[in-house]
């Protein structure tokens, strides 16, 4: 075959195959641990405190526990990601989540489970999340990538819009036990469109050996500053963002909002997050990807600092909106500029590194804010504030990113 047979995928047609792998990959990422754990997690605080009489900062203890497995395991993942299909992978590890999740409603007052159920969840958590479909959607996606990306990653705004709200209800009409059963047969309705339709794109003899020599290995990528600015700005947004989401139902409570707004503001966020993806995604292949990474983490500064102060339900939904569109779109941008300073090659494995950054911010960030509450007694607005602090340093470091910061290839 030569080298002029091989044309580029028609990514405009509705039927090319791409698509349906996007959408079971849309779904997975709607019922993975993203959307799940830290958007419910801050509405079991007080029934768990109410039930066993747990403080909150040993309540956050459990969900850093289950970041830092996320981020010791993440770059293993992503070495069986590159090395073998992706549902050999993906499908074991939401049978393993959904069990675990499902187990939680089974909890004894020993606070020894509660820590055990959350460091196998983080065990599975990267293999359900859109950590584990991103690199298969690179495989289909060239000329639309990024388009393709903010869908992918929308699947876990839509879960943010309905779990939260459904979440509360169970737990208001049938208790917190009913409420993780439901979660972790919530989780399971990933596991068909995952085992019928998710597969890398087959490629013919020549690309296959195009692909071998398509990005840098993972010594010289760490070796470029790049790098490490991307993984700076992912540890202070995780930081900030898991300190506030797994609190923010309790913080808005405390602000005398409802439980009902509360968690219609963490729905809101969701929701925004999906419009800020969708308008990322088509302005990403278009625009400066790294000056659209420092506009959306200055927006999720923005939002968090609205959040600080709320005192109101609009005002708490404004922050919350605002807050969505950055945090919700950041995440889009990040794999997106590592495919694009470094290639396919082994694109996995450094994305599974920016995961052990993102899980070092996302475990410390909520066992942070536990720690300052338990010692305060309550939310205080300058806590939050904090908060939006670290992540306008993100801002701030996204500005040395340069277009052609890092080893740019073309994958």
């Amino acid at each position: 075959m030569s080298v002029a047979a091989v044309r580029p995928p028609d990514e405009e047609s509705i039927r090319y195959a791409g698509w349906g792998v996007l959408g079971a990959a849309f779904i997975g990422v709607m019922v993975s641990f993203a959307p799940i754990i830290p958007y419910t997690f801050s509405l079991f605080l007080d029934p768990l405190h109410a039930a066993f009489g747990w403080k909150r900062e040993a309540m956050g203890g459990a969900f850093a526990l289950a970041a830092i497995t996320v981020a010791l395991v993440s770059p293993g993942i992503g070495i069986l990601l590159d090395r073998f299909p992706p549902r050999r992978i993906i499908v074991p590890a939401i049978l393993v989540f959904a069990v675990a999740l499902a187990s939680l409603s089974r909890l004894g007052s020993h606070i020894g489970q509660f820590y055990l159920t959350f460091f196998v969840l983080g065990l599975a958590a990267n293999g359900t999340a859109q950590f584990a479909y991103t690199r298969t959607i690179l495989t289909w996606f060239s000329r639309r990538r990024g388009f393709a990306l903010a869908l992918l990653l929308t699947g876990g705004g839509v879960g943010s819009i309905v779990i939260p709200p459904l979440t509360e209800w169970m737990i208001q009409h049938h208790g917190w036990r009913s409420s993780y059963l439901m979660l972790g047969g919530i989780a399971l309705l990933s596991i068909p469109p995952a085992a019928l339709l998710l597969r890398n794109k087959p490629e013919t003899n020549i690309v296959r050996v195009a692909r071998r020599t398509d990005g840098v290995t993972v010594a010289a990528a760490l070796r470029t500053s790049a790098f490490w600015i991307l993984a700076f700005i992912t540890i202070f947004s995780a930081f900030s963002e898991n300190g506030l989401v797994t609190n923010l139902a309790a913080i808005l409570i405390q602000h005398g909002i409802t439980v009902s707004a509360a968690a219609l503001a963490l729905s809101v966020r969701g929701g925004a997050g999906i419009l800020g993806r969708l308008l990322i995604g088509f302005a990403i292949d278009r625009v400066s990807p790294q000056r659209i990474q420092t506009f959306v983490l200055a927006l999720a500064a923005a939002g968090t600092l609205i959040l600080a102060f709320a005192g109101s339900s609009p005002l708490a939904l404004i922050g919350a909106g605002i807050l969505g569109v950055g945090l919700g779109s950041e995440a889009d941008v990040g794999p997106y500029l590592l495919a694009r300073y470094f290639g396919r090659r082994h694109f996995s494995v450094l994305y599974g590194l920016t995961w052990t950054a993102y899980a070092i911010g996302g475990a410390t960030g909520p066992l942070w804010i536990g720690h300052l509450y338990d010692h305060a007694g309550l939310y205080q607005p300058r806590f939050i504030a904090y908060l939006a602090g670290v992540s306008f340093a993100a801002v701030v470091l996204s500005l040395f990113l340069r277009p052609n910061s890092g080893s740019r290839t073309t994958s």
